[in-house]
Parts: structure tokens; C-alpha cells; sequence
């Protein structure tokens, strides 16, 4: 199985900045898009941005050109550079994977997994 852990998440006030990382873990044979999804109290969870393994990324429209997307392959890392931020960014934000992993006796599955969340708040 395959464990994702979110860290960077915090209190900060309107036009600041965070960097939230994503670290996953576990029998990873390949891991194909990461992405961060939102969920604000009320509303659906929403994909932020996504970025897959050959450095594709797309956005929401409303964090286009404040957010950046980033991965580390080699670490299996996903990260999420957040800038210009507004009170509507507040929200929890998830972590998200999948790919393949190691099964047991030389078989893969496949694997989409959620990290635990981490709470963004942006005061006005």
C-alpha cells in the first residue's frame, strides 16, 4: 500500500505565502499524476492543481498564475507553492496519488491514495 503524509499547512494573512509538501511512501513500483485537492466547510472538494509524471500541470481557474505545482520523482514528493493568497483559499488541503505498487510475489496493483489533510487558513 501507499501512504501519503501533507506538511505546510498554517495560519497567514491575506497576500502570503505557504508551501505545502506531500510526501508518499511505501511499495511504489511507479507513481503517475499528484495532485492537491481543497475542501472548504460546505462546499465539494476540489482539485487545486495536478501534475503528472512527465511535468504536465493544470490549474483551477481561480489559483492560476498565485499557485505552482511541483513534483521530485526521484523522492516521490509533490508540492504546492501558494502565493497571493486570498480568504477564500482557506480550506483543507489533500494530498493525491496514484500509480502502481508492489503487491507481494513480483505483482503490481494499482493505487490511488489521500493523504490526511492540512488546514490552510488565510485571514483578511
Amino acid at each position: 500500500q501507499v501512504q501519503l503524509v501533507e506538511f505546510g499547512g498554517g495560519l497567514v494573512q491575506a497576500g502570503g505565502s505557504l508551501r505545502l509538501s506531500c510526501a508518499a511512501s511505501g511499495s511504489i513500483f511507479s507513481i503517475n499524476a499528484m495532485g492537491w485537492y481543497r475542501q472548504a466547510p460546505g462546499k465539494a472538494r476540489e482539485l487545486v492543481a495536478a501534475i503528472t509524471s512527465g511535468g504536465s500541470t493544470n490549474y483551477v481557474d481561480s489559483v492560476k498564475g498565485r499557485f505552482a505545482i511541483s513534483r521530485d520523482n526521484a523522492n516521490n514528493r509533490v508540492y504546492l507553492q501558494m502565493d497571493s493568497l486570498k480568504p477564500e483559499d482557506t480550506a483543507v488541503y489533500y494530498c493525491n496519488a496514484d500509480g502502481t505498487y508492489y503487491s507481494g510475489a513480483g505483482s503490481l496493483k494499482n493505487f490511488g491514495s489521500w493523504g490526511q489533510g492540512t488546514q490552510v487558513t488565510v485571514s483578511s
